[in-house]
């Protein structure tokens, strides 16, 4: 599979997407946007969680219609960033998204083996 694509489909499935990427490809450029797509869904992936009616809901119940609200946002938000990763990364461009980039840095060296 063609490094671009490879690196795309790491965003196509969220956070776990890049968790496979992360573990079975070796290639740098890859291996940078599977790391950044582990922390940015994977962080997305906890505000859904504290903003479902699992955690706040229970808490708050007066406040269900902006919880639902927030929501909505970062799931668009989850969205938007989804398919521009993907663009950036389908056209070979190492776009490092602020706060994620320096995570997915060291992630991504993490596991390589220098010979």
């Amino acid at each position: 599979m063609p490094e671009r694509v490879a690196a795309a489909l790491a965003y196509l499935f969220g956070w776990v997407g890049g968790l496979f990427f992360l573990l079975f490809d070796r290639r740098p450029f890859v291996r940078f946007h599977a790391a950044q797509s582990v922390v940015v869904f994977g962080t997305a992936n906890v505000l859904l969680l504290i903003l479902g009616g699992f955690f706040l809901g229970e808490l708050l119940p007066h406040a269900s219609g902006v919880l639902l609200v927030l929501r909505r946002l970062v799931e668009l938000a989850w969205l938007v960033a989804a398919v521009s990763l993907m663009l950036k990364a389908s056209s070979g461009e190492r776009y490092r998204v602020p706060y994620a980039a320096p995570y997915a840095d060291r992630a991504a060296e993490g596991k390589e083996t220098k010979a």
